[in-house]
């Protein structure tokens, strides 16, 4: 019966599936997942029990110094003197039994001893990092199902989630001299790809001259407020920032180029925006990388990563600080 259970778990895990995706990748011992999942399933464990369950509750005490005899899967005296030590140390009921709430404490008292010693090197990488310490937080967070891609020590989305996930968990004690890992904005990424994306296919731009109407320019933009973000989108089914304002401005039989660093090379610069202004911001790198309209009173529309179309102000934090000047198409 338990063999039957372990071959369940197993294929059920995160890491088994993530195996078959990318084996070459898949080089890390998988047994943490399949021993918190068993511990997780399984009802009190008890002196005089012989599993494989207790055999990898003996494993876990061992590594947080409860329990320093041989890991034979039998519920005996040893075993039962460990769970009382380990629940009279983190204030629980003190049974012997190994019950559910002490199973699951254990299984986060052990994933914090671990993540405690990379702590250091979390706190010492930013978004965007290429060395060593990334790889060893990749490594062990990969160990423990919270990171998914490939073990290549570039501090990316990937890595800046699983970081977080183990915060929002309080698995990551606060760091003795203050310093925080930066969250990084993933609609100026999206917005860096974009540019790189639509770089290598954008012809040469033919400026017409049309007049235009302003106001009609951003009451147009307006009926797209809540179309999902898309990389590389050009349409209502989905929009990125530069491809969002192209198309608002061919509907109105204005033709201006694909990429923001384009759009800011092609319009004119101007003291102050007016409504229908392009407000441009330096989101990821320097210089321009995400754009919108500009409404009035602080406020300008775009396609943001996170909530697609939608109306922010300029007076927010993020944003002005990140303002790099308006510009008008002529």
């Amino acid at each position: 019966m338990r063999s039957k259970t372990v071959e369940h778990v197993m294929k059920h895990s995160i890491v088994y599936g993530y195996a078959l995706t990318q084996p070459f990748v898949f080089y890390l011992d998988a047994q943490p997942l399949l021993q918190d999942k068993l511990l997780a399933e399984a009802q009190s464990l008890q002196y005089g029990e012989h599993s494989e369950v207790v055999r990898n509750l003996q494993y876990k005490l061992t590594k947080l110094g409860h329990y320093d005899d041989g890991i034979d899967g039998v519920y005996g005296l040893l075993t039962e003197h460990a769970i009382k030590g380990f629940q009279s140390s983190h204030n629980i009921t003190v049974t012997g039994s190994a019950d559910q709430a002490t199973m699951k404490q254990l299984v986060v008292a052990e994933r914090k001893s671990k993540i405690a010693e990379i702590k250091n090197s979390i706190y010492s990488i930013e978004y965007g990092d290429h060395n060593e310490d990334v790889k060893k937080v990749q490594e062990l967070l990969f160990y423990y199902g919270y990171y998914k891609g490939s073990i290549d020590g570039i501090y990316g989305p990937l890595t800046e989630s699983a970081i977080k996930q183990v915060k929002n968990e309080n698995l990551l004690e606060a760091n003795s001299n203050g310093k925080e890992t930066k969250e990084h904005d993933n609609s100026s990424e999206q917005d860096s790809k974009e540019d790189m994306l639509n770089e290598e296919n954008n012809n040469d731009i033919v400026q017409l001259k049309v007049d235009r109407d302003f106001n009609a320019i951003v009451e147009e933009a307006k009926l797209y407020i809540g179309t999902q973000y898309q990389w590389g989108g050009t349409s209502p089914s989905g929009f990125d920032c530069s491809g969002f304002v192209q198309f608002v401005y061919e509907q109105h039989n204005i033709t201006i180029p694909r990429t923001v660093n384009e759009i800011w090379n092609f319009s004119s610069t101007i003291e102050s925006p007016s409504i229908g202004d392009l407000v441009f911001f330096e989101t990821y790198q320097p210089g321009p990388s995400h754009l919108g309209f500009y409404l009035g009173n602080g406020d300008f529309i775009h396609a943001g990563a996170s909530n697609g179309v939608q109306i922010s102000n300029m007076d927010e934090s993020y944003w002005s600080n990140r303002y790099l000047g308006a510009k008008r198409i002529n």
